[in-house]
């Protein structure tokens, strides 16, 4: 597949000069419909799926059991969309914001979706991470936006790079980026560089659009405040169950500014009017009934995922030595490791690996510009997957990485 999401470089923005604009390379498969021949025992390390045994499977139940015997069943009817209490109250809380800027969605795709069509008119310029998760490539491409790649790195976003770009000339109506624990990078961006985001987007007059599904997610160290983004005019913060409580939930929120709720609820109303009121009840519920489950939840969570990625670092190294620059990363469901060989043929590395009966998700599948060696990393998932499979994984990754070194 060929993305072309740039303009022709004498384009110039809605401001007054060109803009440094840099073409991603487009990911490998991505969007491809194609069927993979697998071995029946492949260890599949694709996706950032939640393990199962740490959601609240009983507690969820007992909920949808206490929502479904109320009189005249409420949940199985229509309701606001925005979200219905507690649902919206619970969440407000949480993200330290008035309840009135804060809106379900279907999920954290479907709030950068409502985002991207709130703030985004078309043929605009929009920065992006660099290297960048695909999908959001996917739902600009009806705004025939412009990307203008921004490096990301283990401190997340270079937010120097930006302002270079902006004093420059380059003007944005929209920034994206995930902050905590980046998807592939696993970089977190740090407390000050927030706050000099933010001032950026209120002085040059750009949204920023910030994606944090993995947040809860940390290992040791909460990452810093989303304080700095929920305080501004210029940020809407979306969020999702997806990681927590279970991508089939649907799930999930964003914190908009006070000036723009009307219209995001307004062109919500215009799509699918509200997200189940089923779900929204059910989960309502849950976080309400019982104090403290969601945070006992994540600790489970936290404790189980942190294990697995040390697991997995150490059986690289076992199996592979000084093959990988793999560290522990502080949080998330991903490893990024980078090949230290150049001479590695990662696209034959990915063939072998997957021969040995590994899947896992080639670096180059991630859009990158130049700045970046996103195409010599890999992105291991393991959320999902046990101690022993990950042990044996690794062992058929050294397998693999030894066809090309023997």
């Amino acid at each position: 597949m060929t993305m072309n999401l740039t303009a022709p470089a004498n384009t110039t923005t809605r401001a007054q000069k060109p803009a440094l604009i840099t073409a991603f390379s487009a990911p490998k498969g991505f969007g491809d419909a194609t069927l993979r021949d697998q071995r029946p025992d492949a260890i599949e390390m694709l996706g950032g799926i939640p393990d199962p045994g740490v959601l609240p499977t009983d507690e969820l139940a007992a909920a949808t059991a206490r929502v479904l015997a109320r009189p005249g069943v409420p949940a199985l009817q229509y309701s606001r969309t925005e979200g219905i209490s507690p649902l919206r109250e619970w969440i407000a809380e949480r993200e330290g914001v008035p309840v009135s800027r804060v809106v379900i969605t279907n999920g954290g795709f479907h709030g950068l979706a409502l985002a991207i069509q709130a703030v985004v008119e078309r043929g605009d310029l929009v920065a992006v991470d660099n290297p960048i998760f695909p999908l959001f490539l996917r739902g600009l491409e009806l705004s025939a936006a412009r990307i203008l790649p921004i490096r990301v790195g283990r401190h997340g976003l270079d937010v120097e790079e930006l302002a270079d770009r902006l004093r420059n000339g380059a003007r944005p109506s929209a920034l994206y980026t995930v902050p905590d624990f980046h998807n592939p990078t696993q970089g977190t961006l740090p407390a000050e560089a927030r706050i000099e985001l933010v001032r950026l987007a209120e002085h040059y007059g750009f949204m920023i659009l910030a994606d944090n599904p993995y947040r809860e997610l940390w290992y040791s160290t909460a990452p810093e405040s989303v304080e700095a983004f929920n305080a501004s005019d210029h940020v809407i913060h979306v969020n999702t169950f997806t990681k927590t409580l279970g991508p089939g939930l649907r799930l999930g929120w964003a914190v908009v500014p006070e000036q723009l709720t009307d219209d995001f609820v307004a062109l919500r109303s215009r799509q699918d009017s509200h997200s189940s009121t089923f779900v929204q009840a059910a989960v309502g519920e849950l976080l309400t009934a019982q104090t403290g489950l969601f945070d006992a939840t994540l600790d489970r969570a936290r404790n189980i995922y942190r294990s697995r990625a040390e697991t997995l670092v150490a059986g690289l190294e076992r199996e592979a030595p000084g093959a990988f620059d793999a560290a522990v990363p502080q949080g998330g469901l991903f490893l990024w490791p980078r090949l230290r060989d150049a001479a590695i043929d990662t696209d034959q590395l990915a063939a072998d690996a997957s021969a040995e009966g590994v899947e896992y998700q080639r670096g180059s599948f991630f859009p990158s510009g130049p700045g970046t060696d996103a195409h010599r990393h890999l992105r291991l998932a393991y959320g999902h997957i046990s101690e022993p499979q990950l042990e044996e994984a690794a062992a058929r990754l050294g397998r693999a990485l030894r066809k090309q070194t023997t």
